[in-house]
């Protein structure tokens, strides 16, 4: 321990406090969504501890421990004079404005859910072994859909789509499109509202999430939107004038194999939309916080979900558009470009 540099160590110190401040801070932060309370503390604006109990029905002494850990992280703010709490603006945006942008909440259930099934993590960490879809907790299911939903409203049909060449319009006229890998459907049945003349099919290989999917698109009236149970490679219905692949394709085991099969699924001059986090070509390149937090999430739930995959190539959330470009190609897409960015994904268009 001698040859330790000091002023190094306590730097490590500090930032390591700060990453379990942070991690206390999210259990905190997901207890009180789960529990409505940042939502009760909104309506009701500034209060104290024992009128907060009253209104939201928390035990009392429960709710002042998490009300005192939220003053002392700044996730709320208190009043010393009067002894209340409350919710600023912009912590309101982030901790309870369901659906916006802003809110946390859905990425914060996910990383839950991996503390969850801690030890089937690590028991897959070290075997090797893969671990499909379906053995993670629900609770990623729905983060997943809660975090990449406000995303998708705001980007997919404002930025993504436009981009690229030729297609809205297509779609609007009447067309077909393949959203693949949908999950809950978010992105599915915005796209079938868009374009009430274009004929959307989603699929997913999680049974439970088509489920859902098609039951939320009942209940929304959507007569132009299909959801079936399938992985990539065998999808039956061709024809396509668009394919969409939304934060997935780095998660299947033949993600070349999944683009040969897209590639033939396509009309001659159909498009193949690939949304994949932002990730440079390099490690040195992402030696970054975001880039951190996506490598821990392949770590637990990308990775083991490829290796349980016929293949298992393991393309991880950080594969970069270099080796994304390798894949599609390898696919047989002669043209693969990047037509949009925002701070979190890149959109590829691929065409034959």
């Amino acid at each position: 321990m001698s040859n330790l540099d000091q002023a190094k160590l306590e730097a490590l110190q500090r930032q390591l406090v700060g990453n379990i401040g942070g991690a206390v801070g999210l259990l905190m932060a997901y207890i009180g969504d789960q529990a409505g309370v940042y939502k009760v503390l909104e309506e009701t604006g500034p209060c104290t501890s024992s009128e907060l109990a009253r209104k939201s029905k928390i035990d009392t002494r429960y709710l002042s421990e998490w009300l005192c850990s939220n003053a002392a992280l700044g996730y709320i703010d208190y009043d010393e004079k009067t002894n209340r709490f409350f919710l600023t603006p912009e912590q309101a945006a982030i901790f309870c404005k369901e659906g916006e942008q802003t809110c946390m909440q859905g990425f914060f259930q996910a990383i839950v859910s991996q503390f969850e099934t801690c030890d089937k993590a690590v028991e897959t960490f070290i075997s090797g072994k893969g671990r499909e879809w379906g053995e993670h907790s629900s609770c990623l299911f729905c983060g997943t859909d809660r975090f990449f939903r406000p995303g998708y409203e705001a980007n997919l049909l404002s930025n993504w789509i436009p981009s690229l060449d030729g297609i809205d319009k297509r779609l609007k006229i009447g067309g077909k499109i393949a959203d693949i890998g949908c999950g809950h459907g978010s992105s599915t049945r915005l796209l079938a509202q868009n374009y009430p003349n274009t004929e959307v099919f989603g699929y997913d290989f999680h049974g439970p999430s088509i489920e859902l999917a098609s039951q939320l698109a009942k209940d929304e009236g959507l007569d132009n939107v299909v959801f079936l149970k399938s992985d990539a490679k065998n999808i039956s219905q061709t024809g396509f004038d668009l394919a969409c692949i939304f934060d997935a394709l780095h998660d299947m085991g033949d993600p070349v194999g999944v683009s040969k099969r897209i590639h033939n699924i396509l009309v001659d001059d159909g498009i193949f939309m690939v949304v994949e986090p932002i990730s440079g070509d390099s490690l040195s390149e992402n030696l970054n916080l975001l880039s951190g937090i996506f490598y821990g999430i392949s770590t637990t739930i990308c990775v083991p979900t490829s290796r349980a995959q016929e293949v298992g190539l393991c393309l991880g959330a950080q594969a970069g558009q270099m080796k994304l470009t390798e894949v599609l190609k390898e696919g047989n897409f002669s043209s693969v470009r990047r037509v949009s960015e925002n701070a979190t994904n890149m959109v590829l268009e691929a065409k034959k």
